[in-house]
């Protein structure tokens, strides 16, 4: 071997090495990187992050700015959670102060309506009383609405068998079926689900609720329930006026009327919150219908946590 040949093993060996080193080098400059933003990352789930002062090298800079991020998303956090405190004061305050003046305006008006009134007066009276039914029916909607968006309103799901609350919600709403002469069937069922009975008794009444406002006098309402492996399905099907396809995507939207329903009491929130309390359980809801024959609102219930 000559000393050319020689030299050039010798380099060839010195230059393996130092790309050895050089890879080896840059695995520990990269795992110490990622070693101390998972330590970063970590401390900020835990609430315990804390800014750092780091030299001026390429990899630093990149951890500032990880640490500005992280520092400034600790403050955001810190705020909405005292926005959240606020406007949870701010709608106890609201139902707090209506409440009271709300009531009295019905009761004062209910007493009205008992006195001997000049029959020029008596529709007032009657309007009156209307009229603050319905405001207090929209502040309550309102304030559960603002609850539920701004997550005050805590729901507790468990396993819960069906029957009984079907058939609460159907009691409940006698009286305005019975008023319209509709034909109410609800098939029995044994099934069980994973709901909060309180709210969702709310979500399925408010859907109940409008389907008798759209069925005409002598129509029929049908609850039915289907069980999957997963979830069941509750189908509240009426034989009112139908939904146009265009509107059915609509219908969910927090004050939608439908240009076929005005002449129908009603604000538009009712199905929004029945839809926002059934995915807060990890439900959904789901609408099919013909204008003109009848529609089923379909709500499907996780059957286990």
């Amino acid at each position: 071997m000559n000393k050319l040949e020689l030299f050039l093993l010798v380099a060839t060996f010195l230059a393996v090495l130092v790309s050895i080193c050089v890879i080896l080098w840059n695995r520990r400059i990269t795992k110490r990187t990622l070693t101390t933003i998972n330590h970063m990352l970590d401390a900020a789930i835990q609430g315990t992050f804390s800014e750092e002062v780091f030299d001026e090298s390429l990899q630093s800079s990149a951890e500032t700015k990880l640490s500005h991020y992280l520092s400034a998303s600790k403050v955001s956090a810190k705020n909405l959670a005292e926005e959240k405190n606020r406007i949870k004061e701010l709608i106890s305050d609201i139902s707090h102060q209506t409440k009271t003046p709300l009531s009295n305006i019905l009761l004062y008006s209910e007493l009205l309506g008992e006195q001997a009134l000049p029959e020029e007066s008596k529709p007032c009276v009657v309007a009156l009383h209307a009229q603050a039914e319905k405001l207090s029916f929209l502040i309550d909607f309102l304030v559960k609405t603002s609850r539920l968006e701004t997550g005050i309103l805590a729901l507790h799901p468990a396993q819960n068998e069906l029957q009984p609350m079907i058939d609460d919600i159907t009691a409940q709403i006698a009286p305005k079926v019975g008023a319209k002469e509709i034909g109410i069937t609800v098939i029995p069922t044994i099934e069980t689900a994973y709901f909060d009975p309180k709210w969702t008794s709310e979500a399925l009444y408010n859907i109940l609720d409008n389907a008798v406002k759209y069925t005409p006098e002598g129509g029929c309402i049908r609850f039915s329930v289907t069980p999957y492996e997963l979830f069941c399905r509750i189908d509240i099907t009426d034989s009112g006026i139908g939904i146009a396809e265009e509107e059915q995507t609509k219908i969910f939207q927090r004050f939608y009327r439908s240009p076929s329903a005005f002449s129908s009491e009603g604000v538009g929130i009712g199905l929004y919150l029945a839809r926002e309390i059934i995915q807060s359980e990890g439900g959904y809801v789901k609408v099919s219908s013909t204008l003109g024959t009848g529609t089923t609102f379909s709500v499907f219930l996780l059957r286990e946590s």
